[in-house]
């Protein structure tokens, strides 16, 4: 597993040298749920706000997401994916997936079934824990 993380934050700035895997992370979620606040992020990931504060600082200084007010509630403020947002992260999950159909072209299509059997079980963690 802790090869697998190495990898996986390897890869993410391999595709964009702005993108952590952190930053890849948050740029999904946020397309994910249409925006959200930075508060939803750091509670979401268990992050400290500290942190996410960083990252979506970072983000804003690249111009991939950008801040709106809430239209319910005007002393909020929604984190939203910016067009240029939009555009690295859909890069930056062709690439990724070009990465992993390579990685996994050789398997055998019962280990491709039952790798993707075990890592949707991993993901689901523990009975009774919110799913992902």
């Amino acid at each position: 597993m802790t090869i697998f993380a190495r990898r996986a934050r390897a890869s993410a700035g391999r595709m964009h040298p702005e993108l952590s895997l952190v930053s890849y992370t948050l740029l999904g979620h946020l397309e994910e749920r249409d925006g959200c606040r930075a508060t939803d992020l750091a509670a979401h990931y268990a992050l400290d706000k500290s942190t996410v504060s960083r990252q979506v600082a970072a983000l804003e200084r690249a111009a991939l997401i950008e801040r709106r007010l809430d239209p319910e509630d005007h002393r909020v403020q929604v984190l939203h994916l910016t067009e240029a947002g939009r555009e690295i992260l859909a890069q930056v999950t062709r690439s990724r997936r070009a990465a992993f159909r390579e990685r996994l072209a050789e398997w055998p299509e019962e280990d491709l079934v039952r790798f993707a059997a075990y890592l949707e079980r991993y993901n689901a963690g523990p009975a009774g824990a919110d799913a992902e």
